[in-house]
C-alpha cells in the first residue's frame, strides 16, 4: 500500500497550532472549497518540511444557532450553552480529521492536557470544557507540546480597535502587545462571544508569553506566507 509524504513523516521540528475559526468551516453551510484549499496547503508544508500542524476547531454558525435556539428553549445556564458550542467544535472537527485520512492522528483530541501520543503530522482537536472558547484549548496545546506559535485564523484581516464592519475608521494594529490586546478584549468569557481572541485564552497566553498571529483564513496565500516566515498581511501578538 503506498503511503504519501506527509504519512512518513515521523520527526517534528516544528509544531505549529492553527486555531482555526469555526466561521471558516460553517459560514454558512461547509466550505469546502476553503477546505481543499487548506488541506492542500498543509500537505505541501508536510512533504517539504517536518512540521507537525495541530487544527484546533470553532463551532461557526452551527454552534451559534445552536445556542441561540437553546436560549428561545430558555436554557440560560452558560455552561449548558458553552456545551452545545462545544459540541458543534467537534463535529467541524471530526470532519477535518476525516478529510486528511491516513495523514491525521485516528481521533480527535478533546483533552489538551492529556499528553498525545502520535507519530502523524496533523492533528485535530477541538472543544474541551465551558469557560471559553477554542482559543483556550490552543494556548493549552501550544503549552503541552512546546510550539512556541499559535494561529489564529478567523474572518478579519488584523486585530482593530473597533469593528471595521460598523466603523470606517476603525484602526488596525500590525503588532500589539498582551496588554493591549486584553485592554480590547476584556476579561470576561461569554458563550458565543465575538472577539479577535478569547479573554481567557489571551490571560494563559500572556502568562507563557506566547506568540499568537491573528490573520483572515480566507486568504490561502497569506497563511502560506506564515507558514514560509515571509512577510505577511496581519497582527502579531506577543
Amino acid at each position: 500500500m503506498k503511503t504519501s509524504p506527509a504519512s512518513k513523516k515521523i520527526v517534528v521540528t516544528k509544531t505549529i497550532i492553527i486555531s482555526l475559526g469555526g466561521s471558516l468551516i460553517v459560514p454558512d453551510k461547509v466550505d469546502v472549497s476553503f477546505l481543499q484549499q487548506l488541506k492542500a496547503l498543509i500537505m505541501i508544508h508536510l512533504a517539504e518540511t517536518a512540521f507537525r500542524f495541530v487544527i484546533v476547531c470553532g463551532g461557526g454558525k452551527p454552534a451559534r444557532e445552536y445556542q441561540e435556539a437553546a436560549r428561545k428553549l430558555c436554557v440560560t445556564s452558560s455552561t449548558d450553552l458553552d456545551w452545545v458550542g462545544i459540541m458543534a467544535t467537534r463535529l467541524n472537527a471530526e470532519l477535518v480529521r476525516a478529510m486528511f485520512g491516513e495523514d491525521a492522528h485516528p481521533t480527535v483530541v478533546t483533552d489538551p492536557h492529556q499528553p498525545i501520543k502520535s507519530s502523524k503530522n496533523v492533528i485535530v482537536a477541538a472543544g474541551y470544557q465551558p469557560g471559553h472558547s477554542t482559543d483556550m484549548d490552543a494556548v493549552l496545546l501550544a503549552q503541552q507540546l512546546h510550539a512556541e506559535l499559535v494561529i489564529n485564523l478567523s474572518n478579519i484581516d488584523y486585530v482593530y480597535d473597533k469593528n471595521p464592519a460598523q466603523f470606517k475608521n476603525a484602526q488596525k494594529f500590525e503588532s500589539m502587545s498582551w496588554k493591549e490586546l486584553r485592554a480590547l478584549v476584556g476579561d470576561a468569557w461569554k458563550p458565543g462571544m465575538n472577539v479577535p481572541f478569547d479573554p481567557i485564552a489571551a490571560k494563559e497566553a500572556e502568562k507563557t508569553k506566547l506568540k499568537v498571529i491573528v490573520a483572515n483564513g480566507k486568504d490561502i496565500d497569506n497563511l502560506g506566507l506564515i507558514l514560509s516566515g515571509r512577510k505577511f498581511k496581519g497582527t502579531v501578538v506577543g
